[in-house]
């Protein structure tokens, strides 16, 4: 399974890197005796070579940079106060990219998943072929598929491998069609239920100059759990570890020793800054989450692990089963950051000299030049949206934190909450008497600062879709108060237990949250209340939230469990609604109160 659109790529890096290939000789003349050939004749390559591994993850269709607080890293300065620095944006990672690839002639660029998917207007609103076209620009080798990818079902995720127009909305461009992603977009865990085959390519094998190394690509079993039920109907999704072992026997088979997985599932470093060394033996550092016995159980035929999904930023070594480090790592998201890794390629054994595997984190910083080829790009796809993107649906007086607040309860989550609440409220729309939105759904924050012409405070429905893009449609349930309570506990137990999903919750709604306790302890019962009333177990509710949890999604199956179901308007729809009504110029909406959920710590 040869990546053949890297072959062209190859040969542009090859001349352009010319000039670099006298520093990887440099580089080998300084290994320690034995560690390269010794022989003389003439044109004898080095024994080992250099190859350069650049790797992104969770881009989420961010073309242009990401506003407010989710556009920004954190990075610790040498007297331990930690900086915030913007980044992202993909004319900036354009030239991070091609910057860093100068001198490595061997240079191969992959991806942790989420490319697309919960993507700001400018990619959304085109079914995300803006940013394959962007991705293919990037030239980028190959990602792994992440959950994201599945919003839209396996037709869809078809169609941006291999092109074709929207089956809907037809072609964006006149006389122009969507060619599809020119990297290979790898599924090795996800098959079809009826014919038990891969959906998408297991693997890849990158090639240049007799240097093959495998990629292998997974996105986390438990998809099905974090997609709508449409986007993942007739298909399965296996182990990850079996997986990748499995298909690490066969390329070994087939001779390519160098392998590297390219994994949709991450972990949680002791520190959120990108700086912050993972390895340092303090209590209480290092990193923790699903990636840790993930990479553990991998085999050691697997040389390095690009992961993702946590949306954080590690360069870890975790112990394969034969006790070796093995390099780990994640790269924030929406394109704020790149790893590079060295990987060591041993000519005669095949294999990655897993002792000198290098690997760091860089910023993708804004104060660098701007990609031109990136910039036409954005301008050009701006153009189209900008009839839909551009118009006011509000106003407000100053940031409403939502993806940047690391805050159980988030201002901009009461603001959803009580947008769905107000919109469902009425007898002949569902009757709802409280609401419940997922923080995994809140995709950015409210910036006041203008992100055109609009002027500063005023929403645009390019930024509230940004912050709701997915347009689920509401649902409106019966629910017992002991299910709503059951509800309230699973945000901190079973599956949700090691890392909590807050419920955001509408106005009216209050209880405690004691993360000194542990499990569903941690929701204290007796302080749920319903506007000023303590829950009633047997009493019936009427519950709006969106299909995904309607659907029992994020590990929230009381939600699942509703009856009486109806169907309202979308969750955008409802969220620009209150918009319009909650705010003017003269009197925009302030960022609410955050006191609903009382926490202890």
């Amino acid at each position: 399974m040869s990546a053949t659109p890297q072959k062209n790529r190859a040969t542009r890096r090859v001349l352009a890197a010319a000039a670099g290939l006298a520093t990887v000789g440099a580089l080998v003349a300084a290994m320690p005796a034995g560690a390269q050939d010794r022989g003389h004749g003439h044109g004898h390559k080095p024994r080992t070579v250099d190859v350069q591994l650049l790797s992104f993850n969770d881009l989420h269709g961010n073309l242009e940079p990401p506003a407010g607080s989710a556009g920004n890293v954190s990075e610790t300065q040498p007297d331990g106060t930690v900086k915030a620095i913007p980044a992202g944006g993909v004319e900036y990672l354009a030239t991070s990219l091609r910057t860093a690839r100068k001198g490595n002639p061997y240079s191969v660029t992959a991806a942790g998943g989420d490319m697309v998917g919960a993507s700001p207007l400018l990619s959304g609103l085109f079914h995300d072929e803006p940013t394959i076209e962007a991705l293919n620009g990037l030239d980028l080798d190959v990602t792994a598929v992440g959950n994201h990818e599945f919003d839209e079902g396996a037709d869809e995720l078809a169609r941006l491998q291999n092109g074709g127009c929207h089956p809907v909305e037809g072609c964006y461009e006149k006389g122009k069609k969507f060619k599809g992603a020119d990297f290979p977009y790898l599924a090795a865990n996800v098959t079809k239920e009826k014919t038990g085959r891969p959906l998408l390519k297991p693997y890849t094998v990158w090639k240049k100059n007799g240097v093959k190394i495998g990629f292998i690509g997974v996105t986390l079993e438990g998809t099905p759990d974090i997609v709508t039920a449409n986007g993942v109907k007739g298909l399965k999704f296996h182990d990850e570890v079996e997986t990748i072992n499995k298909y690490a026997r066969e390329l070994d088979r087939k001779g390519v020793k160098s392998i590297v997985a390219l994994i949709h599932e991450g972990g949680a470093p002791a520190s959120t800054s990108y700086n912050y060394d993972c390895d340092s033996p303090g209590a209480g550092d290092g990193i923790s989450g699903p990636i840790v016995d993930i990479a553990k159980g991998i085999t050691p035929k697997v040389d390095a692990l690009v992961t993702g999904h946590t949306h954080q930023a590690y360069v870890c070594t975790v112990p394969d089963p034969s006790g070796k480090p093995r390099m780990v790592t994640s790269a924030s998201s929406f394109g704020k950051l790149y790893t590079d890794t060295t990987l060591t390629y041993d000519r005669r054994t095949k294999d990655i000299v897993r002792t000198s595997v290098k690997s760091a984190n860089h910023v993708v910083t804004r104060d660098q030049a701007k990609a031109t080829d990136m910039t036409r790009l954005i301008d050009r796809w701006n153009k189209l949206a900008a009839p839909i993107a551009s118009k006011p649906q509000g106003w407000i007086s100053a940031d409403i934190n939502g993806r940047g607040s690391t805050a159980p309860e988030k201002p901009l989550g009461n603001v959803i909450a009580d947008a769905q609440l107000e919109g469902l409220a009425p007898a002949d729309k569902g009757g709802a008497e409280v609401a419940f939105m997922n923080p995994g759904g809140i995709r950015a924050d409210l910036v006041h600062k203008a992100s055109g012409s609009e002027g500063d405070g005023v929403v645009t429905y390019g930024e509230a879709f940004t912050v709701q893009p997915f347009t689920n449609m509401m649902n409106v349930v019966d629910l017992t108060g002991a299910q709503l309570v059951s509800a309230l506990q699973q945000q901190v137990s079973g599956g949700n237990e090691a890392s909590p999903k807050i419920l955001q919750v509408s106005k009216g709604l209050t209880y405690t949250l004691d993360l000194t306790k542990s499990g569903a302890d941690r929701v204290v019962a007796g302080t749920i209340k319903l506007n000023g009333e303590a829950i009633d177990p047997a009493r019936t509710y009427r519950v709006a939230m969106n299909e995904f949890l309607a659907g029992g999604g994020d590990g929230f199956a009381a939600l699942g469990e509703g009856t009486n179901k109806l169907v309202g308007a979308s969750d955008l729809d409802l969220f620009n609604a209150y918009l319009a009504a909650h705010s003017t110029a003269a009197a925009p909406l302030a960022p609410p109160a955050t006191d609903r959920i009382t926490v202890i710590q």
